[in-house]
């Protein structure tokens, strides 16, 4: 019988992470205590993104930082889980001999039994087990808001991804075991959706479901105030979906549109189903249809072969399509993806002139959209403080937690985390907008 071990986990990569995390922190929770420092745990968790080569070295480095306490205590263990192993484990498990237990995206089910076989000496490839969730408990890690996987895997194929080599196919998860979840969470101000493709979810079910039904049985739950929609794929995005969007009050008037370019020919090259005028008309659509609707996305620069032509194509789409918020990246060329074998790979230095091209262009774009609301009201959710501004901040509708900009507001009295306040609007500064509380 092992006794109470002290648990630190750490968390990289996406929100999707996240949700396995919490998870995984559930099962722990059961048979052993939780710390939030790491220096402190007795076991150290690092639950693992391998999407980029970023993030992959930001997972190494984590582990050697982990090493390091490692070293100084001979008897803490250490346990490396999710992508990092699933997809690396023949090369891992050889060379960071400092790493007790490996374990892949479905094995998070089997923690505890880990933690004893390292405890008790063993060292652990725990990788293998077949796809799943494990279970629907969480100990959640966020504040007023959480995230509710509703799949895993995708089957989209997107030339430069690497997601369906370490996740698999696209797998809903079933409709019943979501709400289970989403009622276990306690009051939550906002339940952000999220998947590989939020938008496909329910198409391999029996019988299908849909994301517009999804959010029909979420949006009865009495503890749910408000659901956030992100990553969901434009052409899956049907007329039934928008209207949901439009009409359900719990619903956020938010979208986040993965689009990752809008030259004809990039996008054929990545394998997406759209086209720039097509994004175009989908945008001017949902706008039409949605008032006040904010839209984001992420595009890619520097995709092989992305000419100077491409390149003015997407800038001149960015400058149309007046997105709300939108995130850039650098293309990376990962080994195994079909673009890494493409002819006309772009050097460094001019993926990185266009990534600061584009942030420039959208950079006007959101000082177009923020304007308007200088002067008005906004209900925003507060969450921190800013010492250096000695002002609190939060998130209107517009903007989702880490990814998009804050609002700091000026308030007298003290503030409730995670509660809504109103905020009259000062001023918009960057991607932010300052104000002082009614």
């Amino acid at each position: 019988m092992i006794d109470k071990k002290r648990v630190g986990v750490i968390s990289l990569g996406c929100d999707k992470n996240r949700v396995d995390t919490e998870k995984m922190l559930a099962l722990i929770e059961k048979k052993h205590i939780l710390t939030p420092s790491i220096e402190d745990a007795e076991i150290i968790i690092i639950n693992t993104c391998a999407f980029l080569a970023s993030s992959r070295e930001e997972a190494i480095n984590e582990i050697f930082a982990a090493n390091e306490y490692k070293k100084a205590d001979g008897n803490k263990k250490i346990i490396v889980t999710g992508c990092l192993p699933q997809k690396f484990i023949d090369e891992l498990y050889g060379e960071l001999v400092e790493v007790d237990a490996f374990m892949g995206v479905s094995d998070y089910g089997s923690i505890l039994k880990v933690i004893d076989d390292v405890c008790a000496g063993v060292r652990v490839n725990a990788v293998g087990n077949p796809r799943g969730e494990c279970g629907t408990e969480r100990v959640l890690t966020t504040g007023g808001y959480a995230y509710l996987k509703i799949a895993d895997g995708c089957s989209n194929h997107c030339t430069y991804c690497l997601i369906p080599f370490i996740r698999g196919k696209y797998r809903s998860v079933e409709k019943a075991d979501l709400i289970r979840e989403a009622n276990g969470l306690g009051e939550v101000n906002e339940l952000i959706l999220v998947a590989q493709d939020t938008a496909r979810y329910g198409f391999d079910l029996t019988p299908k479901s849909s994301l517009e039904q999804l959010i029909k049985e979420l949006s009865k739950l009495e503890n749910i105030r408000s659901i956030r929609l992100l990553y969901c794929y434009p052409e899956n995005l049907t007329d039934g979906l928008i209207q949901e969007i439009k009409n359900n009050d719990k619903v956020i008037k938010y979208l986040d549109i993965p689009l990752q370019h809008a030259d004809d020919k990039i996008l054929k090259l990545m394998n997406r189903k759209g086209t720039g005028q097509g994004y175009l008309d989908l945008i001017n659509k949902l706008k039409k249809e949605i008032p006040n609707i904010a839209i984001r996305s992420t595009f890619i620069t520097g995709f092989p072969q992305e000419s100077e032509q491409a390149f003015n194509n997407l800038l001149e789409f960015i400058k149309q399509a007046k997105l709300f918020n939108a995130g850039f990246f650098k293309y990376s060329k990962e080994e195994g993806t079909a673009a890494a074998r493409l002819d006309g790979q772009i050097d460094q230095r001019t993926k990185d002139k266009r990534y600061r091209k584009l942030y420039s262009v959208q950079k006007k774009v959101v000082k177009e959209n923020l304007a308007p609301f200088v002067g008005k009201t906004l209900k925003v959710v507060a969450e921190g403080f800013d010492k250096n501004e000695l002002v609190y901040y939060g998130r209107a509708y517009f903007n989702a937690p880490d990814i998009d900009g804050k609002v700091y507001f000026f308030s007298a009295d003290e503030v409730e985390y995670g509660k809504y306040y109103d905020v009259e609007i000062k001023k918009a500064t960057g991607y932010d907008l300052y104000g002082d509380r009614l």
